[in-house]
């Protein structure tokens, strides 16, 4: 049986899109599942959508998502140069077997007749004109160095069929494929030419790629046919979709890898969520490491049907990948984020963090979660209500006054004193906990959201700060 060989060809255009990514993660899972070998190529013969700094970016996004392959560019291996367009000569050689074999012809129409075949809207399809040309014609034309490219000779009837793994059996009706571009006037290939002779001369076994190939891999099959080579497996992936209604598409905005990395999001969550987008494991479970997807994967739990991208699932496959984290690693993930707030570098940044670890879902969360710390000013009275505590301003009238002369008597200002302190505090005044406790914990702060209770709020700001604040509250009630 052949060893698997998948690939993962990216073009340098920019950010790795989440499409891009999965297509790499599913082409790595297969092939480590398989006992196989993955392999990066870079598809940069299109030389207006080359994005500078792009082949970096493909590099660091697939080393920090865990996904490692066995050739590529920049390690080598026994098939380079993994860059097209340092394959050029190579591509040209297999143009012109293609050309001797009629499944390609060369044309020398100009952009002037290219024109004259579109229509008011400006669509048209090229008539074959020059796949009528004679030999000798085509010889003189070269040797007099008249602009050329190699055109794909497509059957003008019939169709082509062939068996995906996902879809099945997919049938394209030759009148609908024009005879597109192999080679262009520069001499270099067009994707669709390329990365039939890359995959043939690289040994990939299976094609892993989106469904948008669905309709265009019967016209590859047309060159893997006159070359008389064996065709690879086909594995086309389903859309991933913002809503029911839009692609999540790079041009649109949508986020790519590392827009979700700078959010916050766990690139570990990330990696486990993409993997989930069109693909089921048997036991239907959600979270899932790396290794674990490895020895998961399967061809068989890819589904056809499109895949939303819903952002809160995400959001809390993050905060469960936070929760499992020793509080060493979480420090050392969370410390940039906590640099970005205001609040940085004045308070115990260890107490500060073990807060934030059970109570935040995505890094970037943090600064904002904090921000109370360093700015606190007035505030609506109507913070003071919550039907559940059954609080609101009257009680807070009653309890800040008393909170703060208890408070102002504790000689350890920590958690579990302030916390018991408190709590007698409501015992005396045969209130609820939770009515004192949301009382001083909005006093504090001045928001409704924080990571902490009153007493875990008071022992971040210290004593001095704490009674201060509750003394600013007092006063904007007029008590």
């Amino acid at each position: 049986m052949k060893k698997v060989r998948t690939r993962f060809a990216p073009s340098p255009t920019g950010y790795m899109h989440i499409g891009n990514l999965r297509t790499a993660l599913y082409g790595y899972l297969f092939a480590k599942k398989e006992g196989g070998e993955f392999i990066l190529r870079l598809e940069d013969t299109d030389s207006k959508r080359y994005v500078g700094g792009a082949v970096q970016i493909i590099y660091d996004t697939l080393k920090d998502a865990g996904i490692v392959y066995d050739e590529g560019p920049d390690i080598g291996g026994p098939c380079g140069p993994y860059i097209q367009s340092e394959r050029a000569q190579i591509y040209m050689e297999y143009a012109r077997k293609l050309v001797g074999l009629g499944g390609a012809y060369y044309c020398f129409c100009d952009r002037e007749r290219l024109e004259s075949l579109k229509d008011e809207n400006g669509v048209g399809r090229y008539d074959k004109h020059c796949l009528h040309l004679s030999k000798q014609e085509v010889e003189e034309k070269l040797a007099a160095g008249v602009p050329y490219v190699i055109r794909q000779n497509v059957p003008e009837e019939g169709s082509g069929s062939y068996e995906d793994m996902v879809y099945g059996k997919v049938t394209v009706d030759f009148k609908d494929i024009e005879d597109g571009i192999l080679i262009k006037s520069d001499g270099l290939p067009t994707y669709n030419f390329a990365n039939v002779v890359d995959d043939h001369l690289m040994g990939i076994t299976h094609v892993i790629r989106g469904s948008e190939y669905l309709s265009s891999t019967p016209k590859y099959n047309l060159m893997y046919d006159a070359f008389g080579w064996e065709r690879p497996v086909y594995i086309h992936l389903p859309p991933i979709m913002k809503n029911a209604h839009e692609k999540l598409s790079k041009r649109n905005g949508d986020a790519s890898y590392q827009d979700l990395v700078e959010k916050g999001y766990i690139k570990e969550a990330i990696v486990n969520y993409i993997a989930l987008l069109g693909w089921s494991p048997k036991d239907n479970r959600e979270k899932m490491t790396l290794g674990e997807l490895e020895e998961s994967f399967s061809l068989a739990g890819i589904n056809k049907s499109p895949a939303i991208f819903d952002e809160p699932t995400l959001r809390w496959l993050s905060g469960e990948y936070i929760k499992e984290m020793s509080e060493e690693e979480f420090a050392a993930r969370a410390r940039a984020f906590l640099q970005k707030s205001k609040a940085y570098g004045k308070y115990d940044e260890e107490k500060l963090l073990k807060i934030l670890k059970t109570r935040v879902e995505i890094l970037g969360e943090i600064p904002e979660k904090i921000d109370f710390l360093e700015e606190y000013g007035p505030f609506p009275e109507a913070l003071y209500y919550n039907k559940k505590m059954k609080s609101d301003a009257e009680i807070a009238k009653a309890v800040l006054p008393a909170a703060k002369e208890a408070l102002s008597s504790l000689q350890t200002f920590e958690n579990g004193a302030i916390y018991a302190t408190l709590c007698g505090l409501a015992g005396e005044k045969g209130m609820k906990n939770g009515q004192v406790l949301w009382c001083v914990r909005i006093a504090l702060t001045g928001r409704e959201n924080t990571p902490g209770g009153a007493s875990e709020m008071a022992e971040l700001l210290g004593k001095e700060r704490s009674l201060a604040r509750i003394s600013s509250a007092m006063a904007a009630l007029g008590v």
